[in-house]
């Protein structure tokens, strides 16, 4: 029977079981006389992610989506790096445990991990979770802190001097998101173009460099059951980079859904935002502000390039179910996505603020 936050494995996503099991033997995670269990967490739209149990022990495989073609957006040597070097310095970064680089095994490069517990926000509150008015207002507080405390890691320090270039960051991710797109593409969707084309018109002037997590929203994140203002676990390192720091903010304002929003864009939320008690984008933005102290004068390029990049992530996900690569029916909405994103962030390019 499957635990409440993992499913069986998706038709099309399966693992050879064996050739696991003689992984996991060699690398001395589980005697051979132990069977595996393997399920999968329902959640991500981008790499795969697998529970895998051993009798009394537990790991988290991770391997990249089937049918990608954005192979660096999936490099799982440079994401199981970065946990290497994080996880002695920063406690919510989960340890990892072993790579795979032999392909043969389950087709394609994967490592596990760790298994943390707690509770992962989603769309929807999970059933059993209280998560009331005050409750939210503390964990958008710390949703905030987290992100600051982030951006305040010594990357060097931590021998992550050489993760990114941050020289001509801000440049160099405006024209790869809209290559990118244009590589996906399926159908007509002008806004994404015009979006893309007032970015390379107000490219900001960056703050210096900091690591920066490229994915920060609720759904990856582990909140400690007891505490849910408390945030154990930041997960899917897949994207991290030493870049502009407000890069990271931007792509968490977007994902940020307010009440007041038309339904179009409550529709596509990533986590309960919305709830009573949770900050608005401009209060996020506000207390980054006063926790970082950094200028925040060109938020509106930022929150624009958060919601194009994540419309063209949503349509990289959107081609590979068109073309059958996975068959994962939550994708087959995703050209909505694509348009409600791109409207947003031409929304967001006509604005100062937030």
């Amino acid at each position: 029977m499957s635990a409440p936050d993992t499913r069986p494995v998706r038709a099309g996503e399966e693992l050879d079981a064996a050739r696991l099991a003689a992984f996991v033997v060699d690398k001395g995670l589980a005697s051979a006389e132990m069977p595996l269990e393997i399920e999968q967490f329902p959640g991500g739209h981008s790499n795969l992610t697998y529970c895998v149990r051993a009798g009394s022990q537990e790991w988290v495989l991770r391997r990249p989506p089937l049918g990608t073609k954005v192979a660096t957006a999936h490099d799982m040597g440079r994401e199981l790096r970065v946990l290497s070097k994080l996880a002695p310095v920063y406690p919510r970064a989960p340890r990892p445990l072993a790579m795979c680089d032999d392909e043969s095994v389950l087709g394609a490069r994967f490592y596990l991990m760790e298994r943390r517990r707690g509770v992962i926000l989603r769309k929807e509150v999970p059933r059993g979770v209280t998560l009331d008015a005050a409750a939210a207002r503390r964990l958008c507080q710390s949703f905030v802190d987290a992100l600051v405390e982030l951006h305040a890691i010594d990357y060097a320090a931590a021998g992550l001097g050489d993760l990114g270039n941050p020289r001509g960051y801000v440049e160099r991710q405006v024209t790869g998101w809209h290559k990118r797109y244009r590589d996906a593409a399926t159908d007509d969707v002008p806004a994404v173009e015009q979006a893309a084309a007032w970015l390379a018109a107000h490219l900001p002037t960056s703050p210096p460099a900091t690591l920066i997590h490229n994915d920060f929203k609720f759904d990856n994140m582990i909140l400690d059951p007891a505490d849910l203002a408390h945030i154990t676990t930041l997960l899917d390192w897949e994207m991290s980079t030493v870049g502009d720091p407000l890069m990271d903010l931007g792509t968490a304002l977007c994902y940020w859904v307010e009440a007041s929003d038309p339904e179009p864009v409550r529709m596509f939320a990533f986590g309960p935002t919305a709830l009573p008690g949770m900050m608005t984008r401009r209060e996020i933005a506000e207390r980054y502000a006063r926790q970082s102290g950094r200028d925040l004068g060109d938020i509106a390029f930022y929150h624009c390039f958060g919601l194009f990049k994540t419309a063209v992530v949503a349509q990289q996900i959107y081609t590979r179910w068109k073309l059958g690569k996975t068959r994962d029916e939550r994708f087959s909405a995703f050209l909505h996505g694509v348009r409600m994103l791109a409207d947003s962030a031409v929304a967001a390019s006509q604005k100062r603020g937030l």
